[in-house]
């Protein structure tokens, strides 16, 4: 069982308006009913394009694999082992779920990677422990890796944990379950044991080699396929506990990533990949050699980056020549004393120049922020704020700062910031420090992410997107499609700027006349559109 987690953080902020994910559709009838706009719907705005008239958000035309599910399941295949997989996605009440699968299963593996809170990994354990009653549940991935002690204490129903790499661990625990033998001998395994004092003991720890490792690969053909560089992270920033699922950072070689995505594209038709390491840009003698390598592969791609990685104009411009097309960045902050608190290794001056390298570049990027980090006050979160008011340009995601667990660094500051989480079940609603609490900060998300969209003409909201093709319009450039995305957002987020909708209907109508410049239309409905294929990435 794998997949995403039960909601996208910060998704709360498209409650009731026309961009929410679940009840968008009617949001907007309620809200435009008995107005001049009443029958409007989002889903009306299109375009011609080639003779064709295209829907403006048109649903993904692929599916991107789950890294974790092809990951495992080729991990299983390979030491003999048949599975079935199940979306966790199905399990947390979002829409129907698909029925799960039925055999006779003799374990359940449950990848942690997309849960991060102990509230909805208890309700996965229980739901398999119901579902599938008195087989092992076996657990792996990221939540499960830092929280392994508390994990089994706290949840009976978990009979192990793989820490680490599991490539080797996994098919040696099963082979142990099938045929006999001491859980001690299995290396990465946590495994309950009644005369320990916690109630479990942990076995040798070992990490592989992930060069000399076969990267997986996904079964069929995918347009999009993610990819995983390496593990760990070679950075200490204190609010991530990345380093300590995989102290040891190791990373795979240029020449492995190329041959990689090279298989990618020959095998499985890949013309896309999305490195999904925290950081894909070093260490800098390995992207000097992707650099070399990488243009001739022939396979676009986008990953995350530091702000101090981009350092030069030609720099920027060789990252783009390897078919690059969409660089993620964590600024994380524009006020230097936060920077220092969070042990970013990173300054303004960074980011004020990474972002204008790429705002003058030919890259695609996003650039990340968020409100409330332990130490910060509202009088530091306000550099942020006017940076993102005044001088951005192009997609961003501004968070409200989250407590995941105990492991992260940021603990090391509890008495000198003051850190608490008031409610150990819901830690990401429930903190304060000497600067803010979490009611501040999400008021401070929330009162930027409004002004930046009223009086920033050229920043836009990375939220609402994820369920529509990238570019909205890929027969037009950069600027163009953001300028498109941002009209979108003003009309979706009409219901939040402006409760009386007959207020709204100047504003959704002077939207649409700057939609309209750039080729777009409404429709008089969605009938009216063609089933024929337009995407970019």
């Amino acid at each position: 069982m794998s997949g995403l987690g039960p909601t996208l953080k910060n998704s709360d902020y498209l409650a009731t308006t026309m961009l929410d994910r679940q009840d968008g559709a009617a949001n907007t009838a309620k809200y435009l009913s008995g107005t001049p706009l009443e029958g409007f719907g989002l889903d009306r705005l299109g375009f011609r394009h080639n003779g064709a008239d295209y829907p403006l958000l048109r649903p993904r035309y692929y599916n991107v694999p789950h890294l974790t599910t092809f990951a495992v399941q080729e991990i299983l295949e390979r030491a003999g082992h048949t599975a079935d997989t199940y979306d966790t996605t199905n399990l947390w009440g979002q829409s129907l779920p698909e029925p799960p699968p039925q055999g006779d299963y003799r374990a359940a593996l449950l990848s942690t990677s997309f849960i991060w809170t102990e509230r909805d990994l208890r309700h996965a354990v229980r739901w398999i422990a119901e579902t599938y009653p008195g087989i092992p549940i076996i657990l792996g991935g990221q939540y499960s890796n830092l929280k392994y002690s508390s994990l089994m204490r706290s949840v009976p129903e978990i009979d192990y944990i793989v820490r680490g790499d599991g490539e080797e661990a996994l098919p040696a625990l099963l082979d142990m379950l099938e045929n006999g033998g001491s859980p001690e001998a299995v290396a990465n395994l946590v495994y309950r044991h009644p005369r320990e004092l916690l109630g479990h003991r942990m076995s040798a720890f070992r990490y592989l080699d992930l060069d000399a490792y076969p990267s997986p690969m996904p079964k069929g053909s995918w347009r999009v396929i993610p990819y995983e560089s390496m593990r760990g992270c070679p950075f200490s920033c204190k609010f991530c506990s990345f380093p300590a699922a995989s102290p040891k950072w190791r990373y795979k070689s240029a020449e492995k990533i190329a041959a990689d995505w090279r298989r990618y594209a020959d095998e499985s038709g890949a013309s896309y990949i999305s490195a999904m390491d925290s950081t894909f840009t070093v260490p800098p003698t390995r992207l000097r050699e992707l650099l070399r390598l990488l243009p001739d592969v022939g396979v676009a791609w986008e990953a995350y980056s530091r702000a101090n990685v981009l350092k030069t104009a030609e720099l920027v411009d060789a990252i783009a020549a390897t078919h690059c097309q969409f660089l993620s960045i964590g600024f994380e902050s524009m006020s230097e004393s936060t920077l220092r608190h969070m042990n970013k290794k990173v300054t303004r001056k960074d980011n004020l120049r990474a972002f204008r390298l790429l705002n003058e570049g030919g890259l695609g990027y996003r650039c990340s922020f968020m409100a409330g980090y332990p130490g910060e006050t509202p009088e530091d979160f306000a550099e942020t704020r006017d940076f993102l008011a005044e001088e951005y340009a192009g997609h961003f995601m501004l968070s409200v700062f989250s407590i995941s667990d105990e492991t992260m660094p940021l603990w090391e500051d509890k008495e000198a910031l003051r850190i608490k989480v008031h409610d150990p079940d819901d830690p990401d609603y429930s903190w304060s420090h000497i600067g803010m609490d979490v009611h501040t900060a999400r008021r401070l998300n929330h009162s930027t992410l409004d002004l930046v969209r009223r009086v920033n003409e050229r920043a836009v909201l990375r939220l609402w997107q994820a369920d529509y093709q990238h570019l909205l319009m890929p027969q037009l450039g950069r600027w163009d499609n953001i300028a498109v995305e941002k009209a979108v957002e003003r009309i979706g987020m009409a219901p939040r700027d402006y409760p009386d909708a007959a207020e709204a209907v100047p504003y959704i109508r002077n939207q649409l006349d700057a939609l309209a410049r750039h080729g777009v239309s409404l429709y008089p409905d969605t009938g009216a559109f063609t089933d024929r294929p337009l995407f970019h990435f």
